[in-house]
């Protein structure tokens, strides 16, 4: 991907969020031809001259230095995740670096015995762009089995976007789209060269009018926890929560787990499924 596109890009579309009166200036003046702030207006909230955030904009990242990128996310207002983004986009790393993207990934053995044995918890380990490294049988019972299908479909964002069956499984598809997007979104900033992560956007984009608009608008988030709301075509709907954990070694590797309200109905059907195993009906998963 072409790192200075994307810079340029990303602060257009944070500039052009912010109105005037969000960040305390007049809303009177001349006529905007443009959404958001003028780039005059962020140089002076930024406490820098106009020709050198223009620079910056135009995808210009070359020697900026760390308090001067500190300066414009607070301006802009960026979230810890943006303001992180922001930086990897400014000031890329390494190519020796950006080269550990390409190495194949995989579940270690220990990794998988402790999801295996994680009784009641629907467990998946995900790797980088949102591949599906492994699952546990609880997991598959849930999400469909991912490991069963070809090794280029096991990927969350390709499984959001171009299966019918995962659009049907979130009941709050729109939000899970969004976080996908916002996490690859992440991932490109830090691994900008990663042919397969270019490959995934193109296709997607092509595929998908809702990937292709999502990904036009730069979101970029970082949700390690939360809730989610899904539609089970067999025990129906469950309400679980969900944790990410980073590896201390690792950490383009992510253990998410889902849990019910002990006493509830959802801690009931996810009991039902353990009990009924695999072979329960469940979302298909993407295969071609």
């Amino acid at each position: 991907m072409d790192q200075r596109a994307e810079l340029s890009e990303f602060l257009r579309s944070r500039r052009a969020r912010l109105k005037p009166g969000d960040v305390g200036l007049p809303e009177h003046g001349r006529a905007r031809r443009v959404p958001g702030l003028r780039r005059e207006e962020l140089a002076q909230l930024a406490g820098v001259s106009v020709a050198y955030y223009t620079r910056l904009e135009q995808g210009n990242g070359r020697n900026v230095s760390a308090e001067v990128l500190d300066a414009i996310a607070r301006a802009l207002r960026l979230s810890d995740a943006e303001q992180a983004h922001l930086t990897h986009l400014a000031k890329p790393k390494t190519k020796k670096k950006r080269q550990s993207a390409a190495r194949p990934q995989k579940v270690r053995a220990d990794v998988q015995y402790l999801m295996d044995a994680m009784d009641g918890v629907p467990a998946y380990l995900l790797g980088q762009r949102l591949d599906i490294l492994g699952m546990n049988r609880l997991a598959q019972a849930l999400f469909g089995d991912f490991t069963a299908v070809e090794p280029g479909d096991r990927n969350v964002a390709r499984q959001v976007f171009l299966n019918p069956a995962q659009r049907d499984l979130y009941l709050d598809w729109e939000c899970k789209a969004t976080e996908v997007v916002s996490i690859l979104r992440l991932y490109a900033g830090c691994s900008p060269d990663d042919p397969q992560l270019s490959a995934l956007v193109g296709e997607l984009s092509v595929k998908s009018d809702e990937f292709r608009t999502l990904w036009a608008a730069h979101t970029v988030t970082e949700k390690g926890h939360g809730v989610k709301r899904l539609h089970h075509p067999v025990v129906g709907d469950l309400t679980l929560s969900y944790e990410t954990m980073k590896f201390p070694d690792d950490h383009d590797l992510s253990l998410v787990t889902f849990h019910a309200e002990p006493g509830s109905a959802s801690a009931e059907s996810l009991r039902l499924l353990a009990s009924w195993g695999v072979d329960t009906p469940t979302p298909t998963p993407l295969a071609r």
